[in-house]
């Protein structure tokens, strides 16, 4: 495993300080800071320029951004009284143990609220509104896909150059016959999943380390021809984090904690959670195939937990509202991360290959769609494997950031499926009501 990163015990620290209940507090992690307020408060997220402390963040930021979330769920009980029962019916089915629900509606966080316990033991902790969950491959949008929008912004990414430019492996080690097709893939195929790669391969299972496993993704066969067709990849994802790597000069983790977690004041999301924090995490899943354990506060991907837990593809753990936070971001047009059409860039479904639903890193609303039936066109969101989901409806304003742990015990459960939908319909149907 990688170390965590520098800011984490820092932040861990800072938590437990603050008296979370009816007092403001700030915490200041390296260039952004947050207000904390009580839930008749708000919370501003004020961000500075960090190039003085670091040379490759110099370029197309804007100093003293402001982000406003204003708490308003007083009310989220009875306002929310039809949600709240999908949920708690849903964990009655063991759909889920527990879940965390975030929805935030015109710059207002209007639910914030845990429900369950951390699995289906009646003496196992509760969950609650701050419980950190992992969200598997929401990590795609909130990490990789943002850190390939801040490169975008630098111009040090562009979205047509093809991926053998920046890693030259990923022709040069294929047998020569596939070559020309390989030559062929982009960046952008690569964030819209139309590469052609495959959807999944147990890398994990002959790939002992970080590198051994990049090189087998680097390796893997296509099983299309480039931008045929639209097929979710965890191997291009694989990929898109290493290449992001090159060209920012450091760890995935190291630039998204500093240049999107901590400019947003995201207080309890990491990769790799410290270690005093794991078993404030609700656990995954009771491996007894590969790593013969409970797993708990560490990565449940393997393919991710072999590259230390840390890849595109997956590895962040966050709270529901943190990612309320970031949704708000995008929301209010990317500040201060990025501007607003390089937001509208990558949260645009793509126009080939036909028929995908698939943006840059995102995906939007295509029936059956787990959003359900009533987020409108312009929608982007993202699922994790976990049970972890973040849509963002710019059209109202709206986000829902709903986390959960349905892999809990043995990944079986496919209830979740039905949930998602209805709990959106029913956040909507208030929202419309309202």
């Amino acid at each position: 495993m990688r170390a965590g990163t520098r800011s984490a015990r820092q932040r861990a620290a800072a938590i437990d300080e603050a008296d979370s209940i009816g007092q403001t507090f700030r915490v200041k992690i390296g260039h952004a800071s947050r207000h904390v307020h009580d839930c008749f408060g708000q919370v501003i997220i004020r961000s500075r320029t960090t190039s003085a402390s670091h040379p490759k963040a110099a370029l197309n930021q804007t100093s003293q951004q402001t982000l406003t979330l204003y708490p308003a769920y007083e009310d989220q009980q009875t306002k929310f009284a039809r949600a709240f029962a999908i949920l708690r019916d849903a964990i009655e089915q063991r759909a889920f143990p527990g879940a965390s629900l975030a929805v935030t509606h015109k710059r207002h966080l209007i639910a914030s609220h845990g429900f369950g316990r951390f699995t289906y033991d009646e003496t196992a902790p509760q969950v609650t509104r701050e419980t950190v969950f992992d969200i598997a491959s929401v990590t795609k949008a909130v990490a990789t896909a943002t850190m390939a929008m801040i490169l975008f912004e630098r111009a040090l990414l562009k979205l047509d150059t093809p991926v053998h430019a920046i890693l030259p492996e990923f022709a040069s080690l294929s047998p020569a016959h596939q070559r020309a097709r390989r030559e062929a893939v982009t960046v952008r195929m690569l964030l819209a999943h139309s590469s052609g790669l495959p959807a999944y391969e147990k890398l994990f299972a002959f790939a002992q380390n970080r590198s051994e496993l990049l090189r087998a993704a680097m390796t893997t066969p296509l099983a299309a021809p480039p931008a045929s067709r639209a097929e979710y990849s965890d191997i291009g994802f694989i990929l898109l984090g290493e290449l992001l790597e090159r060209i920012a000069g450091e760890p995935l983790d190291q630039f998204a904690q500093r240049e999107i977690f901590d400019r947003l004041g995201l207080t309890r999301t990491w990769f790799v959670p410290p270690l005093g924090m794991r078993q404030q995490i609700p656990p995954t899943e009771e491996d007894r195939t590969f790593r013969k354990r409970v797993i708990q506060g560490e990565v449940n991907d393997e393919n991710a937990w072999v590259m230390g837990g840390v890849s595109g593809h997956a590895g962040m753990f966050a709270s529901a509202p943190d990612l309320a936070a970031f949704a708000e971001c995008m929301l209010q047009g990317g500040a201060p991360l990025a501007r607003p059409t390089t937001v509208a860039l990558f949260t645009k479904r793509e126009e080939s290959p036909l028929g995908t639903s698939r943006a840059l890193g995102w995906d939007t609303p295509s029936p059956p769609s787990s959003s359900g039936t009533r987020f409108s066109l312009p929608s982007f969101g993202h699922l994790g494997f976990t049970g972890s989901s973040l849509w963002i409806d710019p059209k109202r304003q709206l986000s829902v950031t709903l986390l959960t742990n349905r892999t809990w015990p043995d990944r079986t459960s496919q209830l979740i499926r039905e949930v998602r939908p209805r709990l959106h319909d029913s956040i909507v149907e208030v929202i419309e009501g309202a």
